[in-house]
């Protein structure tokens, strides 16, 4: 069976048999209880890099992503007055490490992944893409191939699962819960678990007939439909969720004040028609940046940590 991507990677991350409440890494404070990292009173402690680092969730390929995110680039240059470069992330763990480090300055990080980041790399999520009506989220389906002979939920017992990394709501922290809760059915006694690595990995799987099934993020399938990556009857949902929040968007704990609001009113000043941020990201319903918080937005995603028994250690 292969290792998890995530846990190859970094050891950041360990999975324990009981929930701690979330906290922050002791690095951090959180004075007012909003459960992000404040922003240093220390002014030794603040940055103001020349050229700022922007990072987008890694799930598809950096290189469509790059041309994506380009138009935007521009904008937060504008309004920020600072370079910006745009940085390819191929793992959660090398986007949250890269963060703690103090080498990524702003970034999109998945859903699942924003709880890690909020506690080990002091990350301030303040924003999410939304439709044109304020609706926003995606839903975790349950992907199967048509010559799989996987029909229904309860067809995945002795059979195989791909999930994406550990980090993944959809792709791992989501099924998880929802299989063993709804269905009994447990990873690595009830089906054989698999690791991708990535949503875009998975799906090209499962419509490659590589995996018999597969847990993925719908907003990132609507895309690879959208762009003729796959092509729908290649793939069957046997499983839908609820809709959980998308990528958070947001900075680095240690950026000045005046830094911090300049990239924030970058997010919410950008018009998105005729973009490139727009041709991409309409294709999944998105049409602008909406505030958000990590402790209200974010409390189903926690509720789901909670459910798998998962607690954070950062190192």
């Amino acid at each position: 069976m292969m290792k998890p991507l995530f846990l190859a990677a970094t050891a950041m991350l360990v999975s324990t048999a009981s929930y701690a409440e979330f906290s922050l890494d002791p690095r951090y404070s959180d004075s007012d209880g909003d459960l992000i990292a404040d922003i240093p009173e220390d002014a030794s402690d603040l940055v103001d890099p020349s050229t700022l680092i922007f990072a987008y969730t890694p799930v598809e390929d950096p290189a469509v992503y790059a041309e994506a995110w380009g138009d935007f680039i521009t904008h937060m240059e504008e309004t920020t007055g600072k370079d910006v470069q745009f940085f390819p992330i191929d793992s959660n763990a090398a986007q949250i490490e890269a963060m703690r480090a103090g080498r990524l300055h702003i970034s999109g990080f998945n859903t699942g992944s924003n709880p890690l980041a909020v506690a080990c790399a002091g990350f301030r999520p303040f924003a999410m893409m939304a439709a044109a009506d304020g609706s926003y989220g995606y839903e975790m389906e349950i992907i199967t191939h048509p010559d799989s002979g996987i029909e229904k939920v309860e067809d995945l017992a002795g059979n195989q699962l791909a999930f994406t990394s550990e980090t993944s709501n959809s792709g791992f922290k989501a099924p998880s819960a929802l299989l063993k809760a709804e269905y009994d059915l447990e990873a690595g006694t009830d089906f054989e678990p698999l690791f991708s690595g990535k949503h875009d990995n998975s799906i090209l799987g499962v419509a490659n007939k590589d995996y018999p099934a597969a847990a993925i993020a719908n907003s990132v399938m609507s895309r690879m439909i959208d762009r003729d990556v796959v092509q729908p009857d290649q793939i069957v949902s046997i499983y839908k969720s609820q809709t959980f929040p998308t990528t958070g968007y947001g900075v680095a704990h240690n950026l000045t004040p005046e830094l911090q609001d300049k990239i924030k009113d970058a997010f919410f000043s950008f018009e998105w028609e005729g973009t490139s941020l727009a041709e991409e990201f309409s294709k999944s319903g998105e049409e602008q940046f909406i505030p958000i918080t990590f402790k209200d937005d974010w409390a189903v995603i926690r509720q789901i940590d909670e459910a798998n028994g998962v607690s954070y250690t950062c190192q």
